[in-house]
C-alpha cells in the first residue's frame, strides 16, 4: 500500500462514497486508526520491557458493513488490484494474503477468540507511510478491529482490541512483532507519548507538547524499505529468549540495569550475539525510564542523548540499523539536532530527530544535503504531532 508525503486529514465522505461505488450500498461508518513514531525502548515490548511511542497524524481509514452470509470482502485505495473476496474456509493463518491478510488477520482472531462476526465489506485508505518503520500494518489491523467492534458490539475495550490485532499479525501473518504498535494504534492520546509497560499493558498518557517549548520532533524516512517477515526480527526475538532462559528469568524485562554486568558476566558461555540484545534490551528499558523522569521534570533538551545512547546500541548492539539511518543520526547531530536515532524495528526505515524549532530548517537542509552526497534517494522528512489513536470518523 502506498502512501502520501504527509498525514492531513483523509475526509470520510470521499471513502464513503468510495466504498458504495465499490460496494453497491453506502457504509455502516468510517473509522481511523494512526501510524506511530516510537520515542524510545526498541525490541523491548517482546521482553515485557517498557516503550514510549506516540500517534502520527497519519492515519488507515477504513468504511466497513456487515455481511451476514460469513464473507469477507477487503478493497485497498492504496494497491493494486479489485476487491479481495474470502469465504470463512480461505481464513487460512500463513496463506500470503498480501496487505489483505491484514485486516483478514483480524476477521480470524476475533473467531478465534470466539466472538461472532457474520462477514464485512471494507474499503480501506492509508496515508500512513509503508516499509518506514511507522507501524502501517498495524493501522489496518487495529481500524478494521475497532470497526468491527463497534458494528457487531463485541465491547472490546482498546487494549483488547490491540491484542487481538498483534494476534493476527503473530499467528495469521506470521510476523512475530511485540505489542506496542497495535497498542499505540489504539491507545495513544493527542498531545501525548504512551508509556507502555507491555509486560501488563498498564499505561501511562505523558504530555509532550514540544511546540510549546520551541522544539520539535522529526522523522525522517530513509524510504530504505525494510521487512520484518524477513527472519532478522525473530532471530534477534530468539536471541533475547535464549539469554532470557540462560539467566533463568522468564523475560528479560526481570533483569534490572543495575545488575546488567553481571548478567552479561554469567552469558560468557553463550553466543556473542545473545550477549549483545541482552546488554541491548536491559539498557534500552532503562533508557525509557530515564525519558520518562526527564519529561516529568520538564528537561525535555536533555532527551536529546538519551536517543543518541539508543541509536548507539541499536546499531552496535542489536545491529538493525543501516547506512542510511547512521547517516541520518550523525548528520542531525553534527548540524546542532539535540539528539537522533533510529526508530522501529530498524533494517531501513526511519529516524526521529530532536531539534530546537529555530534549527528545524538547518538541520533537514544537512541531512537532505547528506543523502545526495552519498547518492542516496531523497528521504521525506515531516514532524511528528502527537495524535489522536483510533476512532470512529463517521
Amino acid at each position: 500500500m502506498s502512501s502520501a508525503e504527509s498525514g492531513p486529514a483523509v475526509a470520510p465522505e470521499a471513502v464513503a462514497a468510495r466504498f458504495e461505488e465499490l460496494y453497491g450500498a453506502a457504509p455502516e461508518g468510517v473509522w481511523a486508526a494512526p501510524g506511530r513514531v516510537n520515542l524510545i525502548g526498541e525490541y523491548t515490548d517482546f521482553n515485557d520491557g517498557f516503550v514510549m511511542p506516540l500517534a502520527l497524524p497519519h492515519t488507515a481509514v477504513a468504511a466497513v458493513s456487515r455481511r451476514t452470509d460469513g464473507v469477507l470482502r477487503v478493497h485497498s485505495a492504496d494497491a493494486p488490484g479489485g476487491v479481495v473476496r474470502l469465504t470463512p474456509d480461505e481464513l487460512v493463518p500463513l496463506s500470503d494474503r498480501g496487505w489483505a491478510a491484514y485486516p483478514a488477520g483480524v476477521v480470524w482472531a476475533l473467531r478465534e477468540a470466539g466472538h461472532v462476526t457474520t462477514g464485512a465489506d471494507i474499503h480501506l485508505t492509508s496515508t500512513v507511510p509503508t516499509g518506514a518503520g511507522l507501524s502501517s500494518s498495524a493501522a489496518l489491523e487495529v481500524v478494521t478491529a475497532l470497526a468491527l467492534n463497534d458494528l457487531y458490539e463485541l465491547g472490546l475495550s482498546a487494549p483488547e482490541s490491540a491484542v487481538l490485532a498483534q494476534h493476527a499479525e503473530n499467528d495469521f501473518v506470521g510476523v512475530p512483532c511485540g505489542i506496542m504498535d497495535q497498542m499505540a494504534s489504539a491507545c495513544c492520546t493527542e498531545g501525548h507519548a504512551l508509556h507502555l509497560d507491555t509486560s501488563d499493558l498498564s499505561q501511562r498518557q505523558v504530555p509532550f507538547d514540544l511546540a510549546a517549548v520551541g522544539l520539535q520532533l522529526l522523522v525522517v524516512d530513509t524510504r530504505v524499505k525494510h521487512a520484518l517477515g524477513d527472519g532478522a526480527y525473530a532471530e534477534r526475538r530468539a536471541g533475547c529468549e535464549t539469554g532470557a532462559r540462560a539467566l533463568g528469568v522468564r523475560t528479560l524485562r526481570e533483569v534490572e540495569y543495575a545488575h546488567l554486568p553481571d548478567a552479561l558476566d554469567r552469558l560468557a558461555g553463550e553466543a556473542p550475539n545473545v550477549r549483545r540484545y541482552v546488554r541491548h534490551v536491559v539498557s534500552d528499558n532503562h533508557r525509557v525510564e530515564q525519558v520518562m523522569a526527564l519529561l516529568d521534570a520538564g528537561e525535555v533538551r536533555a532527551v536529546g542523548p538519551v536517543l543518541i545512547e539508543g541509536h548507539t546500541s541499536l546499531r552496535d548492539d542489536l545491529r538493525v540499523s543501516c547506512d542510511e539511518l547512521d547517516l541520518v543520526v550523525s548528520t542531525a547531530v553534527e548540524a546542532g539536532a539535540l539528539g537522533a536515532r533510529m526508530t522501529g524495528g530498524g533494517f531501513g526505515g526511519s529516524a526521529i530527530v530532536l531539534v530546537e524549532t529555530a534549527d528545524a530548517e538547518t538541520v533537514t537542509k544537512a541531512i537532505l544535503e547528506s543523502f545526495a552526497t552519498a547518492s542516496h534517494p531523497a528521504p521525506r522528512v515531516f514532524p511528528a504531532i502527537p495524535s489522536r489513536g483510533a476512532h470512529r470518523l463517521a
